[in-house]
């Protein structure tokens, strides 16, 4: 009877001790790959609906595709933070795939009802008649909907469904599976909805999208009493900021290279921070630098050496995160405009297929997948028996860059092929596109390091991947 009551006790203390476990797997690789070709069913084809069906002419229907992925790209670095700092994984998600099934919603009812959208007219005609302000209004409510989607669910899903395990080889594998999920989804999107919206109709294929996403939004919801909630641990840019505002408020102090000399925290963050602050980037140091004015409770004046450390990380990659920004530069390019060169060459394959333009950029994602197989199995192995060493994280970027130029380069002489054909009358084949979406596969996304504590010293490792 004792041992009855001392085991109902111990349940009653800890509530979220059944939580979790591969028993959370089947609602968040389920949601993944509904959320996923609900995405990728209607953000490969964007360029393409705005030209046939609001009558956008194609340099601003790029542009306006080029700000929806430049959002898709950096808002889930926001939701994130919102979901690390304030709210919580789960949270973040319930509420992202409920906003995006409403904006999906609502680009089906554009696609179903005449009034909100123009008039259809043969694209490219001087006659078409250009969308209403109402008609933007709504269509760019409905892109603002589905975008918290991509935003809410692209980190924090990932995060949530790896938070379920406790050891590192099941966060791994789960890792695994969630990759291979996502790249299922992005193509079954970029194929088959695509294909549905080019030859069926863009309201049966934005239909099929609504669909895809409730039924993610339900599975996930049916999970949440075995998921396994994390808990808000504070916005980490705050003590970012307070290394950088206590360092320059101390900018005259005299770095001193005596270890009592430093703050390192209280109680548990006391015991396990670095003795003394690195060498590297020094004027930081005196974040930690103890004064006569500073008091342990005015953390805007004195941190602990440790999170100098972790400000410390932070900044040694800046480098490479504006690096990546420039690159993303010629990808986004290339990319809108191998969707436009796909509209005027010759799509068909045999006389009852015709290639979708959007569906072209289903080439990079099954062509990056066997690029990162053949680097990972053959040339990396490769490369370090050759030269009895791996090539290192920069020497990997650096490939990538070198991608990036040969990309655009044979971009330039496609483009001027299909220049020169249409000057003579002909229309050039699709498939010569073909080979700018292999060169664009192989670019900075194959080559980017596995972890970033390799631009770190050696001491700030426990730092990086704490």
């Amino acid at each position: 009877m004792a041992r009855s009551v001392d085991t109902e006790a111990m349940t009653t203390r800890d509530p979220s001790s059944k939580r979790g476990g591969w028993k959370t797997f089947p609602f968040m690789i389920a949601t993944l790959l509904g959320l996923s070709i609900a995405s990728f069913g209607w953000v490969m084809n964007l360029v393409v609906f705005l030209i046939k069906e609001f009558n956008i002419k194609s340099i601003a229907a790029t542009q306006n595709s080029n700000i929806v992925n430049g959002c898709v790209s950096m808002l889930p670095v926001v939701a994130a933070i919102l979901a690390d700092s304030f709210f919580g994984n789960i949270p973040v998600i319930s509420v992202s795939a409920f906003i995006s099934l409403l904006g999906i919603i609502l680009l089906t009812m554009i696609t179903s009802l005449d009034h909100l959208r123009p008039p259809p007219c043969e694209t490219g005609s001087i006659l078409c008649e250009s969308p209403s302000k109402l008609q933007l209004g709504i269509l760019y409510i409905a892109l603002a909907l589905v975008i918290i989607e991509s935003a809410g669910t692209r980190f924090t899903l990932a995060s949530a469904g790896a938070n379920q395990y406790e050891k590192p080889k099941e966060q791994g594998s789960f890792f695994n599976w969630y990759f291979l999920t996502l790249y299922t989804g992005a193509i079954t999107g970029a194929t088959a909805i695509v294909y549905t919206q080019e030859n069926a109709s863009w309201k049966l294929g934005f239909g099929l999208c609504a669909v895809a996403n409730l039924i993610s939004f339900i599975v996930f919801v049916s999970g949440k009493r075995y998921y396994k909630h994390d808990k808000p641990m504070g916005s980490p840019f705050t003590n970012l900021i307070r290394v950088v505002v206590a360092a320059t408020r101390k900018r005259k102090a005299v770095i001193s290279s005596r270890e009592e000399d430093y703050h390192h925290g209280l109680g548990r963050e006391g015991k396990t921070s670095s003795a003394m602050p690195s060498k590297s980037f020094r004027f930081f140091n005196r974040a930690a630098l103890k004064t006569e004015d500073d008091s342990v409770n005015n953390n805007w004046r004195l941190c602990s050496v440790q999170e100098v450390e972790d400000f410390k990380a932070v900044f040694r990659v800046l480098p490479l995160l504006l690096a990546i920004i420039f690159v993303s530069t010629p990808m986004v390019t290339q990319t809108s405009l191998i969707i436009l060169q796909a509209l005027v060459t010759d799509r068909g394959l045999g006389p009852h297929f015709k290639i979708p333009a959007g569906s072209l950029q289903v080439i990079v994602i099954i062509t990056a997948c066997i690029v990162i197989l053949m680097n990972n199995c053959l040339v990396y192995p490769m490369y370090q028996k050759l030269a009895h060493k791996p090539l290192t994280p920069l020497q990997k970027v650096g490939i990538g860059h070198v991608f990036i130029i040969l990309s655009m380069a044979i971009s330039a002489i496609v483009e001027a092929k299909r220049l020169k054909t249409v000057t003579n009358g002909h229309s050039m084949s699709v498939l010569w596109l073909h080979r700018d979406f292999i060169d664009l596969s192989g670019d900075w996304n194959i080559f980017l390091p596995e972890h970033s504590s390799d631009h770190s010293d050696p001491e700030d490792h426990q730092v990086v991947t704490k």
